[in-house]
């Protein structure tokens, strides 16, 4: 899908905007990825919220999973 934002975290608020409650599934309280959480840009990967996106850039968000 496409989303629009100049940070991470713009970028995900603006799928919050698109799709409510998204973005809490990702960011925890505190305004931290949640730990099973693996967001990247370009296929790299971030932490960082306030990591700067450009234009055409690609973000991946990968839920992890668990449990036996």
């Amino acid at each position: 899908m496409e989303a629009e934002g100049r940070t991470l975290d713009e970028l995900l608020r603006d799928l919050d905007r698109r799709h409510p409650g998204l973005r809490f599934r990702i960011v925890d309280e505190q305004d931290r990825l949640r730990p099973h959480v693996r967001c990247f840009v370009d296929f790299e990967q971030t932490f960082d919220l306030g990591r700067r996106l450009g234009s055409g850039q690609s973000v991946q968000i990968v839920q992890a999973l668990s449990g036996g």
